[in-house]
Protein backbone atom coordinates (compact mmCIF):
# COMPACT_ATOMS: atom_id res chain seq x y z
CA UNK A 1 0.00 0.00 0.00
CA UNK A 2 1.00 3.51 -0.31
CA UNK A 3 0.44 5.87 2.12
CA UNK A 4 -3.46 7.41 2.29
CA UNK A 5 -2.97 7.38 6.03
CA UNK A 6 -0.25 10.14 6.14
CA UNK A 7 -3.37 12.25 6.07
CA UNK A 8 -4.88 14.53 8.94
CA UNK A 9 -2.55 18.20 9.15
CA UNK A 10 -4.57 19.67 6.20
CA UNK A 11 -7.35 19.15 3.69
CA UNK A 12 -7.20 20.52 0.19
CA UNK A 13 -11.04 20.92 -1.77
CA UNK A 14 -12.07 20.17 -5.28
CA UNK A 15 -10.36 16.45 -5.61
CA UNK A 16 -11.92 15.20 -8.42
CA UNK A 17 -12.51 11.07 -8.24
CA UNK A 18 -13.49 9.73 -11.61
CA UNK A 19 -12.76 6.55 -13.56
CA UNK A 20 -9.62 6.82 -15.48
CA UNK A 21 -8.91 6.53 -19.13
CA UNK A 22 -7.28 5.21 -21.07
CA UNK A 23 -5.12 7.67 -22.64
CA UNK A 24 -3.77 7.95 -18.77
CA UNK A 25 -2.08 4.72 -18.09
CA UNK A 26 1.54 5.81 -18.91
CA UNK A 27 0.71 8.47 -16.19
CA UNK A 28 -0.42 5.92 -13.62
CA UNK A 29 2.31 3.17 -14.10
CA UNK A 30 4.49 6.38 -13.40
CA UNK A 31 2.84 6.72 -10.28
CA UNK A 32 2.78 3.44 -9.58
CA UNK A 33 6.63 2.74 -9.77
CA UNK A 34 7.60 5.82 -7.98
CA UNK A 35 5.63 5.06 -5.41
CA UNK A 36 8.59 3.62 -2.91
CA UNK A 37 9.22 0.10 -1.36
CA UNK A 38 5.07 0.44 0.21
CA UNK A 39 3.65 -1.03 -2.98
CA UNK A 40 4.56 -3.80 -5.19
CA UNK A 41 6.04 -2.38 -9.26
CA UNK A 42 3.92 -3.20 -12.01
CA UNK A 43 4.95 -3.45 -15.38
CA UNK A 44 2.45 -2.37 -18.87
CA UNK A 45 0.70 -5.92 -18.84
CA UNK A 46 -0.41 -5.99 -15.20
CA UNK A 47 -1.74 -2.21 -15.58
CA UNK A 48 -3.29 -3.32 -19.29
CA UNK A 49 -5.33 -6.36 -16.88
CA UNK A 50 -6.63 -3.67 -14.39
CA UNK A 51 -7.91 -1.81 -17.15
CA UNK A 52 -9.50 -4.74 -18.77
CA UNK A 53 -11.01 -6.39 -15.23
CA UNK A 54 -11.00 -4.00 -12.51
CA UNK A 55 -13.99 -3.04 -11.74
CA UNK A 56 -13.34 0.02 -10.49
CA UNK A 57 -10.10 1.73 -11.49
CA UNK A 58 -10.63 5.81 -10.68
CA UNK A 59 -7.96 8.17 -10.34
CA UNK A 60 -7.82 11.66 -8.19
CA UNK A 61 -7.33 14.88 -10.43
CA UNK A 62 -6.19 18.18 -8.64
CA UNK A 63 -5.22 21.21 -10.48
CA UNK A 64 -5.83 18.72 -13.99
CA UNK A 65 -3.04 16.64 -12.61
CA UNK A 66 -3.18 13.44 -11.64
CA UNK A 67 -3.11 13.13 -7.58
CA UNK A 68 -3.44 9.29 -6.84
CA UNK A 69 -5.58 6.26 -8.21
CA UNK A 70 -7.01 3.05 -6.59
CA UNK A 71 -7.68 0.09 -8.49
CA UNK A 72 -10.21 -2.62 -7.08
CA UNK A 73 -11.80 -5.78 -8.35
CA UNK A 74 -15.22 -7.95 -7.17
CA UNK A 75 -14.68 -11.47 -6.41
CA UNK A 76 -15.60 -12.71 -10.50
CA UNK A 77 -12.07 -10.86 -12.14
CA UNK A 78 -9.66 -13.13 -13.20
CA UNK A 79 -6.90 -12.19 -11.25
CA UNK A 80 -4.06 -13.92 -10.07
CA UNK A 81 -2.89 -11.96 -7.31
CA UNK A 82 -2.28 -14.89 -4.20
CA UNK A 83 -4.10 -12.47 -1.72
CA UNK A 84 -6.45 -11.72 -3.66
CA UNK A 85 -7.17 -15.76 -4.35
CA UNK A 86 -6.68 -15.92 -0.11
CA UNK A 87 -9.80 -13.64 -0.24
CA UNK A 88 -11.86 -15.99 -2.56
CA UNK A 89 -11.41 -19.04 -1.17
CA UNK A 90 -13.47 -17.68 2.07
CA UNK A 91 -15.78 -15.53 0.84
CA UNK A 92 -18.21 -15.73 -1.57
CA UNK A 93 -18.60 -11.68 -2.50
CA UNK A 94 -16.41 -8.96 -2.06
CA UNK A 95 -14.69 -6.29 -3.50
CA UNK A 96 -10.52 -6.51 -3.54
CA UNK A 97 -8.96 -3.15 -3.03
CA UNK A 98 -5.31 -4.27 -4.65
CA UNK A 99 -3.64 -1.23 -4.47
CA UNK A 100 -3.78 2.81 -3.79
CA UNK A 101 -1.08 5.46 -4.34
CA UNK A 102 -0.61 8.57 -3.89
CA UNK A 103 1.58 11.18 -5.64
CA UNK A 104 4.22 12.11 -3.48
CA UNK A 105 3.23 15.66 -3.75
CA UNK A 106 -0.45 15.32 -2.33
CA UNK A 107 0.32 12.75 0.31
CA UNK A 108 -0.98 14.34 3.95
CA UNK A 109 -3.93 16.14 2.08
CA UNK A 110 -6.47 13.43 2.67
CA UNK A 111 -6.56 12.12 -0.85
CA UNK A 112 -6.29 8.64 0.80
CA UNK A 113 -9.68 9.45 3.04
CA UNK A 114 -11.54 10.52 -0.17
CA UNK A 115 -10.84 7.29 -2.37
CA UNK A 116 -11.61 5.08 0.51
CA UNK A 117 -14.80 7.02 0.73
CA UNK A 118 -15.60 6.64 -2.21
CA UNK A 119 -15.03 2.91 -2.95
CA UNK A 120 -16.79 2.29 0.04
CA UNK A 121 -19.85 4.00 -1.57
CA UNK A 122 -18.89 2.36 -5.03
CA UNK A 123 -19.07 -1.38 -2.80
CA UNK A 124 -21.80 -1.33 -0.60
CA UNK A 125 -24.73 -1.42 -3.16
CA UNK A 126 -22.63 -4.32 -5.16
CA UNK A 127 -21.45 -6.42 -2.77
CA UNK A 128 -21.39 -7.27 1.18
CA UNK A 129 -17.90 -6.73 1.93
CA UNK A 130 -14.37 -4.28 1.09
CA UNK A 131 -11.17 -6.45 1.10
CA UNK A 132 -7.43 -5.17 1.72
CA UNK A 133 -4.90 -5.83 3.14
CA UNK A 134 -1.41 -4.11 4.37
CA UNK A 135 1.95 -5.63 4.91
CA UNK A 136 3.58 -6.23 8.21
CA UNK A 137 6.29 -4.00 8.40
CA UNK A 138 7.94 -1.84 11.05
CA UNK A 139 6.08 1.06 9.86
CA UNK A 140 2.78 -0.78 8.91
CA UNK A 141 0.95 1.14 12.09
CA UNK A 142 -0.26 4.26 10.66
CA UNK A 143 -1.66 1.58 8.06
CA UNK A 144 -3.46 -0.28 10.37
CA UNK A 145 -4.73 2.43 12.20
CA UNK A 146 -6.19 3.99 8.74
CA UNK A 147 -7.80 1.09 8.28
CA UNK A 148 -9.11 0.68 11.23
CA UNK A 149 -11.09 4.11 11.48
CA UNK A 150 -12.57 2.71 7.83
CA UNK A 151 -14.25 -0.28 10.23
CA UNK A 152 -11.93 -2.59 9.00
CA UNK A 153 -10.99 -5.24 10.99
CA UNK A 154 -7.86 -8.10 10.66
CA UNK A 155 -9.32 -11.88 9.51
CA UNK A 156 -6.04 -12.94 9.14
CA UNK A 157 -2.30 -12.86 8.06
CA UNK A 158 -0.82 -14.71 4.90
CA UNK A 159 2.83 -14.58 3.47
CA UNK A 160 3.52 -13.77 0.10
CA UNK A 161 5.62 -16.61 -1.76
CA UNK A 162 8.24 -15.39 -3.80
CA UNK A 163 7.86 -12.13 -1.67
CA UNK A 164 8.45 -13.18 1.60
CA UNK A 165 5.78 -10.61 2.47
CA UNK A 166 3.49 -11.01 5.59
CA UNK A 167 -0.05 -9.41 5.09
CA UNK A 168 -2.41 -8.53 7.52
CA UNK A 169 -5.94 -9.40 5.78
CA UNK A 170 -8.31 -7.16 6.17
CA UNK A 171 -12.30 -6.80 5.88
CA UNK A 172 -14.75 -4.56 6.25
CA UNK A 173 -18.68 -5.39 6.43
CA UNK A 174 -21.13 -3.00 4.35
CA UNK A 175 -24.09 -2.45 6.53
CA UNK A 176 -26.00 -0.73 3.72
CA UNK A 177 -25.71 -3.96 1.31
CA UNK A 178 -28.45 -6.10 2.51
CA UNK A 179 -30.67 -3.60 2.27
CA UNK A 180 -30.03 -2.80 -0.96
CA UNK A 181 -30.17 -6.55 -2.12
CA UNK A 182 -33.51 -6.85 -0.73
CA UNK A 183 -34.83 -3.65 -1.71
CA UNK A 184 -33.79 -3.80 -5.47
CA UNK A 185 -32.78 -7.42 -5.89
CA UNK A 186 -29.89 -6.79 -8.10
CA UNK A 187 -31.93 -3.92 -10.31
CA UNK A 188 -30.15 -0.94 -9.71
CA UNK A 189 -31.48 2.68 -10.67
CA UNK A 190 -30.58 4.53 -13.88
CA UNK A 191 -28.41 7.17 -12.02
CA UNK A 192 -25.04 7.95 -13.12
CA UNK A 193 -23.49 7.62 -9.85
CA UNK A 194 -24.16 4.10 -9.37
CA UNK A 195 -22.87 3.21 -13.22
CA UNK A 196 -20.18 0.50 -13.47
CA UNK A 197 -17.20 0.69 -15.69
CA UNK A 198 -17.37 -0.56 -18.96
CA UNK A 199 -14.87 -3.67 -19.25
CA UNK A 200 -13.16 -4.88 -21.76
CA UNK A 201 -11.43 -7.91 -20.49
CA UNK A 202 -14.97 -9.54 -19.40
CA UNK A 203 -18.28 -9.85 -20.55
CA UNK A 204 -20.21 -6.67 -20.48
CA UNK A 205 -22.43 -6.19 -17.22
CA UNK A 206 -26.22 -6.04 -16.96
CA UNK A 207 -27.22 -2.57 -17.63
CA UNK A 208 -28.68 -2.21 -14.33
CA UNK A 209 -24.74 -1.63 -13.26
CA UNK A 210 -24.87 -4.61 -10.96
Amino acid sequence: MARPWESGVRYEMSIIIRDVREHELDLVLALNNAAGPGILPMDAGKLRFFWENADYFRVAEKDGLLAGFLVALSQDAPHDSPNFLWFRERYPEFLYIDRIVIASTRRGAGVGRVFYGDVQSFSEVRVPRLAAEVFMESSSHPALLFHGSFGFREVGQYVMSGHGLRAAMLVKELCSFPFVRQTYDGQLPDQPWLAARTLPGRKPERATGT
